[in-house]
């Protein structure tokens, strides 16, 4: 069976600061050749597992995003999903145009990886709001064939767990109210996110 990273402890500081230098290396790449860099050589056995993870650019110094693109299931090996994930974050997240090779000198990258996503039990939408962990959860909520999902950091825009509920429903291309009138299916997992 193919090894799977399922707890995010096992990514060390040094392995998640070499990712993100490794998702901008696959940018520069891609943008200067358009060719997916491949590596010789894998520097860290955490590496070659199967992990799921997330690019984030954001524009420095103001933070303001540019690209997010992730997996949310592991299903290549942790190297690969960053470098493809790199790209996708910088040239077809179809909310921004792609970013042009002089931006990207502005542009900070974060990578997050994600823990193996566990179904989250609830009652009714009261139970789930109190099961629900703010600054720590990321959330996928699946209903039918929508799906969508916001990372751990998206609670510091959204607070408030029934707003953050609420947007995620708008963002799986639901009702903003389907958390509480839907019976949603959600799923909670952890990230540690690196970044430049």
């Amino acid at each position: 069976m193919e090894k799977l990273i399922t707890s995010i402890d096992e990514i060390t500081e040094e392995e998640g600061k070499a990712l993100v230098r490794l998702a901008r290396k696959a940018i520069e790449e891609y943008l200067k050749t358009g060719l997916e860099i491949d590596l010789k050589e894998i520097p860290y056995d955490s590496w070659k597992k199967k992990g799921a993870s997330f690019v984030t650019l954001e524009v420095s110094p103001a933070h303001q995003l540019r690209g997010c693109i992730g997996s949310i299931l592991p299903h290549r090996p942790l190297y690969k999903d960053v470098i493809q994930n790199a790209i996708a974050a910088a040239t077809s997240d179809p909310r921004f145009l792609p970013v042009s090779p002089e931006e990207l000198r502005n542009i900070k990258i974060k990578v997050s990886v994600l823990s193996y996503p566990q179904p989250l039990q609830y009652k009714d939408p009261y139970d789930l709001l109190q099961k629900l962990k703010p600054f720590e959860d990321g959330v996928i909520l699946k209903y039918g064939n929508h799906q969508a999902t916001f990372l751990p950091e998206v609670w510091e825009q959204l607070p408030e767990k029934t707003q953050f509920l609420s947007h995620l429903c708008l963002k799986a291309g639901l009702p903003e109210d389907c958390w509480l009138s839907y019976p949603v299916e959600i799923y909670v997992y952890k990230t540690k996110t690196f970044s430049e």
